[in-house]
């Protein structure tokens, strides 16, 4: 086992794998100590129940993906380029999982979200709010397009929306069809809905 001292993050890391490349509901916790390498008397001594460590998890992982997100829709950075580099970064997450796990694992919080959405009210609402994260950061992108006339004026917040949603859909369809290639149509659908051309 290693340094106690570093168990809560070993828990929160192998919940996250075992549960994003799995499902919720198979995942143990028996299994996330094996993985973690913590005996139980030490899970529970950081998470009354497997829920809590999930809901820990998704906050845990939103932490480290947050200065991704905040250079990716930097201010200093296009307004379009944001998008596209938004595309590349979930089409690349996919392709790191397929290659370590041998399978397209799909979005986390989509898995959770649907599996658990009418059984645990505190894992729905922490989906949901990890949503409005990620829609924020494009209602920005697109508030930035609409100031300097590269998209039409309208319901940014509405677009931002739409996109997370076209992208999680296809997120979806990759995870059935093992395949994650399938989000490279990401970036020009993203052009499409906003009617700009796709070399813009």
């Amino acid at each position: 086992m290693g340094r106690t001292s570093d168990a809560k993050e070993r828990l929160l890391d192998a919940a996250f794998d075992l549960i994003w490349t799995n499902s919720y509901g198979a995942v143990g916790v028996d299994q996330i100590c094996e993985q973690a390498g913590v005996n139980k008397g030490s899970f529970y001594h950081f998470f009354p129940s497997k829920s809590d460590l999930a809901l820990a998890t998704f906050e845990d992982q939103w932490n480290r993906r947050r200065p991704e997100f905040d250079a990716m829709f930097s201010p200093l950075v296009p307004p379009l380029e944001r998008l596209d580099r938004w595309c590349a970064f979930i089409l690349g997450i996919q392709r790191t999982m397929a290659r370590r796990f041998g399978q397209v694992c799909g979005c986390p919080f989509v898995n959770v979200g649907t599996e658990l959405g009418t059984q645990d009210v505190r894992l729905r609402d922490k989906v949901a709010e990890l949503f409005s994260r990620s829609q924020q950061y494009l209602e920005s992108a697109l508030r930035d397009a609409m100031a300097v006339a590269l998209i039409p004026e309208g319901d940014a917040a509405g677009l931002a929306r739409m996109i997370h949603a076209l992208s999680l859909g296809l997120q979806v369809q990759a995870k059935v069809a093992n395949d994650p290639e399938l989000l490279g149509v990401l970036a020009p659908a993203i052009r499409r809905l906003l009617g700009i051309p796709s070399d813009t």
